[in-house]
């Protein structure tokens, strides 16, 4: 049965080959469009902007920089590292929200606005001076959600909150169901540094000092202060002694990873970061449509050809396994 089968093939192939080049003119002119599901390279950033990330806790080339500028070298970075065809968003984060800067853009297409959005990041974009990185990972997801556009979420935050977490304001994320779509970056050092507190026109006027936070522990400002519109002498520290100081809450965070059921990653310029930050992609795939007008005249071309060089590379073919195989 089966040799009668290739033999009507052998003997019609001509008449195989028109048969089905004009079914597949037809689906050209049609031009249909398959649905299919893909899996893509998607990253949402998300950038805590509060005042301790201005805390200068980190190297870069023997130099102290500041937490967030810190995290825009990696932003920048991460965006290099990746191929074309990746795509990115842009969020920063402040007290309880999550605001979009940029949505998902393609990286080698909106390259140049990528970079030169990431380089503005900057403290005066926060619109409140607390801190609320639990109300963030809601308000990320929501923004995910809103934008219908698979992403692996990393948020860049040194895990100082404010007000600090306690049994009366803890939120409760067991509920929590974009876990394994978002990653902790921590950024800062482990010890304990002042946080520097600058005025509107981003000057530095000294350091935040411990009786500023006694409404919010940890905060970078009251709950209704607009960090953007500080005025011109801001009061701070008077002393040494009396400087609020301020550390990457490294164990906060894993804890936090831990009840949603997300990562955890150290921020830092390696390898081995690069790597798992890149490895990491969406688990949920995005809605294509494929037309079929270029696929169907492509299968046409290449009856075409095989219709009148096949048994020439059949005998190629043939000659190329006897040499294999005397060898």
């Amino acid at each position: 049965m089966k040799s009668k089968f290739l033999s009507l093939i052998k003997n019609k192939k001509e008449l195989i080959v028109l048969l089905l080049s004009i079914f597949l003119c037809l689906v050209s002119i049609k031009n249909p469009i398959l649905n299919i599901q893909k899996s893509i390279t998607s990253y949402m950033f998300v950038v805590d902007v509060s005042q301790s990330m201005n805390a200068e806790d980190l190297m870069i080339n023997n130099e102290k920089i500041s937490r967030i500028e810190f995290t825009k070298l990696l932003l920048i970075n991460i965006i290099d590292s990746s191929e074309c065809g990746s795509f990115f968003s842009i969020n920063i984060f402040a007290a309880d929200n999550v605001a979009s800067i940029v949505e998902p853009v393609e990286k080698c297409k909106n390259y140049d606005e990528l970079i030169d959005t990431v380089t503005k990041l900057e403290w005066r974009m926060a619109w409140k001076g607390n801190s609320r990185i639990t109300f963030g990972v809601k308000s990320a997801a929501k923004m995910q959600d809103s934008l219908n556009f698979p992403s692996k979420i990393l948020f860049f935050t040194d895990g100082d909150e404010a007000p600090k977490v306690n049994a009366i304001n803890k939120v409760n994320l067991d509920n929590f169901s974009l876990g394994n779509e978002l990653i902790f970056v921590g950024i800062g050092g482990n010890n304990n540094v002042p946080v520097p507190r600058y005025n509107s026109r981003n000057m530095l006027v000294g350091f935040w000092g411990m009786d500023i936070y006694d409404s919010l522990p940890g905060a970078t400002g009251s709950r209704s202060s607009d960090s953007g519109k500080d005025e011109a002498d801001p009061s701070v520290a008077s002393a040494e002694y009396d400087r609020y100081l301020s550390k990457l809450y490294e164990d906060y965070l894993l804890e936090l990873s831990n009840q949603i059921k997300g990562k955890y990653i150290k921020g830092e310029f390696s390898d081995s970061f690069m790597k798992n930050i890149l490895k990491n992609k969406p688990v949920k795939k995005i809605q294509s449509e494929m037309y079929l007008e270029r696929p169907s005249v492509f299968i046409i071309l290449l009856l075409i050809l095989f219709l009148y060089t096949g048994s020439y590379l059949v005998t190629l073919l043939n000659r190329f396994l006897e040499k294999i195989s005397k060898s």
